[in-house]
């Protein structure tokens, strides 16, 4: 059935094939039953999973199609990424697809309603059947210099409804957001964040990070009492696209998600678990059962897919959860 709807969907623009498929989650949530693969519960930072399986963020970023997502099998989900401040994103087109590759280019530009929005939604929503993550990023009117009081306002606006928050620094898709991985500027944000949440913070990391770079990341999570690590976002290495896309991919700015990242995200989580006892969760090129076991066997805690949902379909996060259901 999933592969009659790609044909129709590859036939539209990405984005709107993107948009449409939430919309048809949205209006069919009411009729999806719950089909839990088995596995048993993932306590993680406090929080209890009921598989380790993730939807990650970027799919849903204003949290649209919340009541769908666990009839698919995901154990839970993190929306967004929000901002403060409501922003339509990057010009179209900015989301391409390679499915020669198995891989997706996107410059998106946190496109989102803004925090309130979220938190009104939520409101309306209640009480959720799983965990729930937000993932926080910074307006694109926010100068630098005032990343802080961003971020900081969002977490206030949405801290009620978030089981964890994660802190978006790595997206390639907003000047000079990764600089705020660096040293000072982190240790900065951790602890203003830190002070408003006695929720699970987390770190969403870049592959593209020396392996220095991010030891010295871990320092400052270690020091800001960090409970997770998200590894990792996009890439702006076009490495592993197949000969026949390379020209697409290159040709357009924005990160690279799905097979051709799993490599890089495999040595960051080994890299991390193997300095720091923090939580990972492993994203990154899951389009198999195989892949998000060696995640987990790479140290990963949790995982987290998106670009192999969009190719394989929803039988993919059953077959995940079936595969790493004796994790804990």
């Amino acid at each position: 059935m999933y592969r009659a709807a790609t044909r129709v969907l590859f036939r539209l623009d990405a984005e709107a094939a993107h948009e449409r498929t939430l919309r048809t989650l949205r209006t069919a949530a009411p009729l999806l039953r719950m089909r839990r693969a088995p596995a048993a519960p993932v306590s993680v930072f406090g929080i209890e999973f009921p598989n380790p399986v993730g939807l990650a963020a970027g799919m849903d970023k204003n949290g649209v199609a919340l009541r769908a997502w666990p009839a698919l099998g995901f154990g839970f989900v993190e929306v967004g990424t929000v901002t403060l401040h409501a922003q339509p994103g990057n010009p179209r087109p900015r989301l391409f697809r390679l499915p020669a590759t198995g891989a997706i280019v996107n410059r998106m530009g946190f496109n989102n309603a803004g925090a309130a929005a979220l938190a009104e939604r939520l409101r309306r929503l209640g009480r959720l059947p799983y965990p729930l993550g937000i993932s926080l990023g910074k307006s694109k009117v926010t100068p630098l210099a005032e990343a802080v009081d961003d971020y900081v306002g969002s977490l206030r606006i949405l801290g009620p409804y978030g089981d964890y928050f994660a802190v978006n620094v790595s997206s390639p898709n907003t000047p000079g957001l990764r600089s705020l991985q660096d040293r000072a500027f982190l240790g900065d944000l951790l602890g203003a964040l830190r002070e408003h949440t006695d929720r699970p913070l987390l770190v969403k990391v870049a592959p593209d990070l020396t392996d220095p770079a991010l030891a010295e990341l871990l320092e400052v999570a270690a020091e800001h009492r960090v409970d997770g690590i998200i590894a990792t976002n996009t890439t702006v290495s076009r490495a592993g696209v197949v000969a026949s896309e390379s020209a697409l991919a290159t040709s357009q700015e924005g990160g690279l998600s799905g097979p051709p990242v799993h490599d890089r995200v495999i040595q960051v989580v080994k890299l991390i678990t193997s300095q720091s006892s923090i939580p990972v969760i492993g994203v990154g090129g899951v389009d198999s059962p195989a892949a998000a076991r060696r995640l987990v066997d790479a140290g990963a805690s949790l995982v987290q897919l998106y670009t192999g949902l969009v190719y394989q379909g929803p039988a993919l996060v059953r077959a995940c959860v079936r595969e790493l259901g004796g994790v804990r």
